[in-house]
């Protein structure tokens, strides 16, 4: 799962892309496009609010971590093409975030939000290397009940901790 392996891709994959492309598009500088969706972020309680809630999920984000779950693909190429796709837009994502909202916190606009995420995280990381760990124990042949049990212990510890289904 997209939240197990803490890329969280379903809540912004895309999005910084056609944010990208609609401000390089059109007769208006681009200037004037970022300014028009700093204006929609300023006055449209939707907008905002959309940008608020994959702002929070890419605060939970870990491409660090992503990478060793992409690790486990064997195929290094299949794994590079996938892995650097997916790493390039979570960048252009957060990027076209801080240019149309003006902040460089994800979180600024909901500290307790950023301090309950962020205290959340030293529990969190043991949990996804023993994981990965265990995924690539289970992938090896090692299937007997212990890592199959560690690996549902730690899928629920991680759904549990970062909030969301797993």
């Amino acid at each position: 799962a997209w939240s197990q392996s803490r890329v969280m891709l379903p809540g912004w994959y895309g999005t910084g892309s056609a944010f990208e492309q609609w401000i390089a598009a059109g007769p208006d500088s681009e200037a004037d496009r970022l300014q028009v969706l700093h204006d929609l972020c300023q006055r449209w309680p939707f907008f905002r609010s959309v940008l608020s809630n994959m702002a929070q999920v890419l605060a939970k984000s870990d491409l660090g971590l992503a990478a060793r779950y992409a690790a486990l693909v064997a195929d290094e190429s299949l794994r590079r093409r996938v892995f650097d796709k997916i790493a390039d837009e979570h960048h252009r994502t957060i990027t076209m975030y801080k240019r149309i909202t003006g902040h460089d916190d994800l979180l600024v606009d909901n500290p307790a939000l950023a301090r309950s995420v962020f205290n959340r995280f030293p529990y969190l990381e043991p949990l996804n290397h023993l994981q990965v760990e265990l995924l690539r124990r289970y992938r090896s042949g090692e299937d007997n009940e212990l890592v199959q049990r560690g690996i549902l212990l730690t899928m629920n510890g991680l759904a549990s901790a970062l909030r969301n289904s797993g």
